[in-house]
């Protein structure tokens, strides 16, 4: 390309407008575009990744590495684009109903399901999930919450549709919401969805408004009541058994004492037998008439014995009791008379040592 020099013709009148420089346009042009190229190259180059988050890096539309949080250099679009997800956020999804500012709103087409019986109730449910893998979160499915919504709704559905009403809204919730849960969770492996299902579980299960629902809450609330007398119950019963295993136990104690006291009783009155039998043996008129003398003292403590020989005509009266008093009264005066006597003495010495 050749510029020339713009001439004004012959005659025409030559004004003072000066010459175009175009070596300098050309110059700012370039700069111009430099400028802005590398602008774009530092607009689409840099990105930064949140705490919690995690990004995909596309190299030629395809995923190539991850990046985590912080600022990162990629190369400029259309060779290199990233893609950023809540990979370390734990997430809810809602079943059967929607959290509005004015309160939970019931979505009827995801809460009405059927049960094994044939009767409907409505299943309100929470699931915690969180992403596990990047690629096949954004590769393998389109919509991946809206994968998880229906595939929870199918799972949830599946269970109570093999159960009875009455197991359903009874004592079948936390049974129901564990199987529902590994249906879940065998679902997100089986088609690779990158979702990690950390929980799900049941707000309510009931059946729709109505008389059928106060029917049923009335036989809920009899269970409980049941329930809550068989746990009374078994208190009392865990309260009553130790005590009277305890009270058994400290009869049978006191029994096992007495068995050995009467066993020791009885081996002494045999041992006593014994000897008196040996006595008995050696001279059996004494130890006969004193065993009888024994036992009348004991029968009749307080009566008077006489000794009699009844071999003779006459009677012969010899007072026991007479002298066993007087022996007695003799052994007390003997030993008041010695006492005063000691007491004399013990006066007069000290009447001597005083004169002294």
């Amino acid at each position: 390309m050749s510029f020339e020099t713009f001439k004004p013709e012959q005659g025409a009148p030559n004004g003072n407008k000066p010459e175009v420089n175009m070596k300098a346009v050309r110059k700012f042009a370039l700069i111009a575009i430099i400028g802005v190229a590398l602008l774009y190259i530092a607009s689409t180059s840099f990105y930064t990744v949140e705490e919690r988050e995690r990004a995909a890096v596309y190299t030629f539309g395809k995923i190539t590495h991850e990046e985590g949080s912080g600022l990162h250099f990629k190369l400029p679009h259309p060779i290199q684009q990233v893609q950023i997800v809540p990979a370390e956020l734990t997430q809810n999804i809602a079943i059967g109903y929607r959290e509005t500012a004015s309160g939970d709103e019931v979505v009827e087409e995801e809460a009405m399901m059927i049960t094994g019986d044939e009767n409907i109730v409505a299943a309100d449910a929470v699931i915690t999930w969180k992403i596990n893998n990047i690629k096949h979160y954004l590769t393998n499915i389109e919509n991946p919450e809206t994968f998880l919504r229906n595939s929870a709704i199918a799972s949830i559905r599946s269970v109570i549709g093999a159960q009875k009403l009455d197991y359903v809204i009874t004592d079948g919730k936390t049974e129901i919401q564990e199987q529902a849960r590994i249906l879940l969770v065998d679902l997100m492996e089986k088609y690779e969805t990158g979702i990690q299902i950390i929980d799900l579980k049941f707000q309510d299960i009931e059946p729709p408004d109505g008389e059928v629902s106060e029917a049923f809450r009335a036989v809920t609330n009899a269970r409980e009541q049941k329930n809550t007398k068989i746990n009374n119950a078994m208190k009392y019963e865990n309260d009553r058994i130790p005590k009277a295993r305890g009270e058994a136990q400290a009869l049978i104690e006191q029994a096992e004492a007495e068995k050995k006291s009467r066993i020791l009783n009885a081996q002494g009155d045999v041992a006593k037998f014994n000897a008196i039998y040996a006595e008995y043996s050696s001279n059996k008129e004494i130890t006969e008439n004193r065993l009888i003398l024994e036992t009348l003292e004991k029968i009749l403590p307080n009566a008077q014995i006489f000794i009699t020989n009844s071999g003779s005509d006459t009677v012969s009266y010899l007072p026991l009791n007479e002298l066993m008093n007087r022996s007695t009264s003799s052994t007390a005066k003997s030993s008041s008379s010695t006492t005063s006597q000691s007491n004399s003495s013990s006066s007069t010495n000290d009447a001597q040592s005083s004169a002294q």
